[in-house]
């Protein structure tokens, strides 16, 4: 198990090398979920607004049994919400629905709305996002800010005005997606790249190549694609309500080899992310 393990981001806050995603999880299974993740170990638990489960989530930290400051808790803001007043008041909506005094990290979820996702122009209103975001921060009630698909000049956009920078931005990094030179851009400007859906949403778990490559190391293809995001640098947030699934995808204590690394790397992209593919962030628009 990695559990104990923290990135430190770019204010001095740690934040665990590991998180469960909670996309998908009913509001009404959330605070079970997160209290058997947190009896397994893991200690940093992922949502957004868009889940519709941060009432759950809130109620499973709050439940769990340990310290608020023990856990490490993300959010994210609506990516319709491209207005500085909508934003500070979904931020207070988004701690009333947790019944939570503070967020650990929240996060623009998209550059765009997800119905012109990769479309029109919304500088203005992520700098106005961001603000908000700002605001909050100084004031407490967010430990950490940061922001989710953002390219680079979405993240530019943001450098250019801002007061206090992005500390971490949540891309799609997968085997087969791997976006080399945003990771190294946000590593130049000291920006955690978080990776979700590090199992491209289930769809390698019927990939013949990954399979054999599981195989050497002797584990399951979730633990080769969760240990490949970790040697990336990233920080992968695999999603499960089942607590078997989440103790296995922390049992990381092995180390893929620089050569298959290389290997992981190059490989081709997903054809299709199956009955995902609906999504913007697997369809791309």
């Amino acid at each position: 198990m990695i559990f104990g393990e923290t990135y430190t981001l770019s204010n001095g806050v740690t934040i665990p090398e590991l998180g469960l995603g909670t996309w998908f999880i009913p509001d009404e299974e959330a605070a079970g979920a997160v209290r058997e993740a947190v009896k397994i170990g893991y200690r940093h638990i992922d949502t957004a607004q868009a889940y519709e489960n941060e009432r759950g989530v809130g109620e499973g930290i709050r439940t769990c049994g340990l310290a608020r400051e023990e856990m490490f808790v993300t959010t994210k803001l609506a990516a319709e919400i491209k207005n500085y007043e909508e934003a500070v008041k979904a931020i207070d909506d988004s701690l009333e629905k947790m019944g939570l005094d503070y967020i650990d990290l929240m996060l623009i979820h998209s550059p765009q709305p997800w119905a012109d996702f990769r479309g029109g122009d919304y500088a203005e209103g992520n700098r106005e996002a961001w603000r908000a975001l700002e605001d909050a921060y100084k004031s407490g009630k967010l430990r950490t800010i940061g922001v989710s698909n953002f390219k680079e000049q979405d993240l530019e956009n943001i450098l250019a005005s801002c007061t206090v920078a992005p500390m971490v931005n949540q891309l799609l990094v997968h085997i087969g997606n791997t976006p080399a030179a945003l990771i190294k851009y946000c590593e130049e400007k000291k920006i955690l790249v978080e990776a979700y859906s590090p199992v491209a949403h289930g769809e390698f778990m019927r990939h013949p190549e990954v399979a054999v490559m599981a195989e050497k190391y002797g584990v399951t293809i979730p633990q080769l694609c969760i240990r490949y995001d970790l040697q990336l640098g990233t920080l992968p947030l695999p999603k499960t309500a089942n607590p078997e699934h989440m103790r296995d995808n922390a049992a990381l204590d092995f180390e893929i080899s620089e050569q298959d690394m290389a290997i992981l790397k190059t490989m081709q992209p997903l054809k299709d992310y199956g009955e995902f593919s609906v999504f913007p962030v697997f369809s791309g628009k």
